[in-house]
């Protein structure tokens, strides 16, 4: 018994032989990891295991990100105390915000900011105060959490900073009208093309240069003032009277806001041809003319025909501006007097069918999770035949829409009567296409207006090109403030106190007639929503918690017991 004790068993390792080898192990071992660690350094790759994709970048924002020559800071607001419906858009720009990092290397950092992280009430606020001074609006969210309503008032910005400028990011984007979950899960999806393009603007790089058409009583610079400075803050933009240019071949887009007069010969053949060979146009037209100006005492006025001589190059490229109102019961709202408050009239808003509402839209990243927008006095369009040209509707009318044929007398007193929905079965009616192509010069075989100057069926700088036409004028006219007289942020509403989403579908626009690289394309990214069975989710919540306490341990239990068994039954040979 003791020399079977003292002595081991034949087949057992000696102590140092043993030692030795279990010091090879570990030394190689060691070495396979650090020789793993060498080649993951140098032959960097991710993967990405979902679905839909939602942690893969895309080529351009790569590229952008790889291309960073100044160091680029985001410093965002949106971390706090959440419920999970709210920790989940967080994490989703935490997670974005990691990619970008993997991209931008040393030239990319972000930080994370708790504005209700102050010791004091009073320090709080006055940091409330210095975020609203900046132009970060605080938004009140609702969710459903186990059953019960709950609200958070949050700061879902981020601020973007680049060479000593700073530009404000919103972070929660998607449809006001759609369910809170459904809104935050467009907003995470739109979370990659919101910061790039963002970091792109604020990039020092070849500017885009944008003309804006004039002579033909178009909207003034006050009339479109936030749109101008907009647009000003990523491209060169210039008046330009087409009279007095020879062409416009030193431009990479123009744009038409609401021409009220007749363009000539020259003028038409100066936009075709550069439609035509290569350059990217946005035509916000009206088909009818409303003056306001004119109105009667009774609150009447007549909606006639425009003459643009704008139609037949629509027409030739594809498109058919069609002479009409469009009514739709989902609209906006006019003040009117409905009575008097002692001396002083009763001024309340009221339903306005001529101010459609635009919630339904093309699927196409212009378009994609897009709020609502606002139209005024707007018309419809019809597409016709254009060999070569894919026309795409971005935007279309509530399926209660009424169609009148003009002349169109308008009375606003109507806004009073209670509308009959009988009327308004006209359906889905398109106020806006994107046309794509090779478009087929109106001049073709025709000597150029004034002159003998012969054009050939199909000029030698022909270059595709892309176009969007919108049937309403004043999609980016701004409301100016009474007080200043300067103009509102374009798509802000005073009766409604809410700002649509007109400004964000022009830079959707412009973006994609001018974005070579293609970064647009990532507003097409989609997160499926995946939720759960709220109704099985309260009935088996105790089994699934029971479940996710009891099951780590019972394998821990059953791991130590199993472990033990094997040394007991291991070393029971040397006892005998």
């Amino acid at each position: 018994m003791e020399d079977t004790l003292t002595n081991p068993p034949l087949g057992t390792p000696a102590p140092a032989s043993r030692k030795r080898h279990d010091l090879l192990l570990f030394a190689a071992v060691l070495g396979g990891l650090l020789l793993f660690n060498f080649i993951a350094q140098r032959f960097f790759f991710r993967l990405d295991l979902t679905e839909e994709k939602r942690y893969t970048m895309s080529p351009a924002t790569k590229a952008l990100l790889r291309g960073l020559k100044q160091p680029v800071t985001i410093t965002v607001y949106l971390t706090g105390d959440f419920p999970p419906a709210f920790r989940r858009l967080e994490q989703g720009v935490r997670e974005t915000l990691t990619e970008f990092q993997v991209y931008g290397g040393a030239n990319l950092s972000y930080i994370f900011i708790d504005p209700s992280a102050a010791g004091t009430a009073a320090a709080r606020n006055q940091f409330y105060a210095s975020l609203f001074k900046k132009g970060l609006k605080p938004t009140n969210l609702g969710a459903t959490e186990n059953g019960k309503r709950v609200e958070k008032i949050i700061f879902p910005w981020a601020v973007v900073s680049v060479g000593g400028r700073d530009r404000n990011v919103l972070l929660l984007r998607g449809n006001q009208a759609a369910p809170p979950e459904v809104r935050l899960n467009q907003s995470i999806e739109g979370l990659e093309y919101e910061l790039a393009s963002t970091i792109r603007s604020l990039v020092p790089s070849l500017r885009k240069r944008l003309g804006i058409v004039e002579g033909h009583g178009e909207l003034t610079n006050v009339q479109a003032g936030d749109m101008l400075s907009t647009w000003q803050q990523q491209y060169d933009v210039y008046r330009v009277t087409l009279s007095k240019v020879p062409d416009l071949r030193a431009l990479d887009a123009i744009v038409v806001a609401q021409p009220k007069t007749p363009y000539s010969e020259d003028d038409k053949f100066k936009l075709d041809q550069f439609i035509t060979q290569g350059g990217r146009a946005l035509f916000f037209v009206d088909a009818l003319r409303v003056n306001l100006d004119s109105v009667s005492r009774n609150g009447a006025a007549l909606a006639t025909p425009y003459n643009l001589n704008l139609e037949d190059l629509f027409f030739k490229y594809g498109v058919r501006l069609n002479q009409n109102l469009l009514l739709d019961l989902n609209c906006g709202q006019i003040p009117l007097v409905t009575g008097m408050e002692g001396n002083k009239p009763k001024i309340e808003p009221m339903p306005w069918q001529l101010y459609p509402l635009i919630n339904k839209f093309s699927p196409h990243p212009i378009t994609r999770n897009l709020d609502a927008v606002y139209l005024k006095f707007t018309g419809n369009l019809d597409t016709v035949k254009a060999v070569g040209i894919r026309k795409t509707p971005l935007l279309t009318t509530s399926r209660y829409t009424r169609v009148l044929p003009a002349p169109v007398p308008i009375n606003f007193n109507d806004a009073r009567l209670e509308p009959n929905p009988k009327l308004y079965q006209k359906g889905f009616q398109p106020v806006g296409y994107l046309l794509e192509g090779q478009f087929t010069s109106l001049f073709a075989n025709r000597a150029r207006p004034g002159t003998l100057q012969f054009q050939p069926e199909k000029s030698p700088q022909a270059r595709p090109s892309k176009l969007v036409v919108l049937a309403d004028g004043d999609f980016i006219r701004s409301e100016i403030d009474p007080k200043t007289g300067n103009p509102f942020r374009l798509g802000f509403d005073r009766l409604a106190n809410t700002e649509f989403a007109n400004r964000e579908l022009v830079l959707n626009a412009t973006d994609y007639l001018l974005d070579e690289t293609g970064l647009i394309a990532v507003r097409g990214k989609q997160i499926t929503l995946r939720p759960l069975d709220k109704v099985k989710l309260a009935e088996q919540r105790r089994r699934w918690q029971l479940l996710n306490l009891g099951a780590p341990l019972a394998l821990l239990g059953l791991f130590g017991a199993g472990r033990a068994w094997r040394r007991k039954r291991r070393y029971a040979r040397f006892a005998t």
